[in-house]
């Protein structure tokens, strides 16, 4: 194989533009590249996650899904073209059973907070699903494919439970959430 790099700077994209794969040019403020830049900006998170994580299985299973976001990085990149299945989607699903069943239920929700991996998977959890948006922003102006959305949604899924499998492993106790909305007392009107 080639070197898909050669340059590091071209300065073609000097003038606010960017190639896709297909060769054509577009603004990189473009809903298409804005997409693009979540999804990355979601591969980082996840990759500073994975710095702090001793968790071998999970590291395992995030280094691949790292490989899939490429994927469909190369999607967006390359209008054409699916990358991102049923199957892959499937995965996480099994995955996210796999690892829930470990956990205690829970009654209310959790504040994204905990040792470093713990909150460092909750930030990606919230890009994901801010990716996730935007893909759906894009799919409502152009073609994509369908699997790569329900791909995010269930990542984002996973990175939730991962966070608390994280907070697990650290015996780190979880804060639930206490609203200051008081709750107005339940009452009853005798009808005569």
């Amino acid at each position: 194989m080639g070197h898909r790099i050669s340059k590091v700077y071209t300065c073609t994209g000097d003038d606010g533009s960017t190639g896709l794969g297909s060769g054509e040019r577009i603004a990189k403020n473009h809903p298409r590249i804005e997409t693009m830049g979540d999804i990355d900006e979601l591969n980082c998170a996840i990759g500073l996650m994975l710095s702090d994580a001793i968790n071998q299985p999970i590291h395992e299973i995030f280094t691949d899904i790292q490989h899939r976001l490429f994927d469909l990085g190369g999607e967006l990149c390359l209008p054409d073209r699916e990358f991102i299945n049923a199957e892959m989607t499937l995965k996480i699903e099994h995955i996210i059973d796999e690892l829930n069943a470990t956990l205690p239920a829970l009654k209310e929700f959790i504040l994204p907070q905990g040792d470093s991996s713990t909150a460092h998977c909750h930030l990606a959890r919230a890009i994901c699903r801010r990716a996730e948006r935007r893909l759906v922003s894009l799919s409502q102006q152009e073609n994509i494919n369908k699997h790569s959305l329900i791909y995010l949604n269930r990542l984002s899924d996973l990175l939730f439970v991962t966070a608390r499998i994280f907070a697990r492993d650290a015996s780190t106790e979880e804060s639930l959430w206490q609203t200051a909305i008081k709750r107005k007392p339940e009452t009853t009107t005798n009808k005569k």
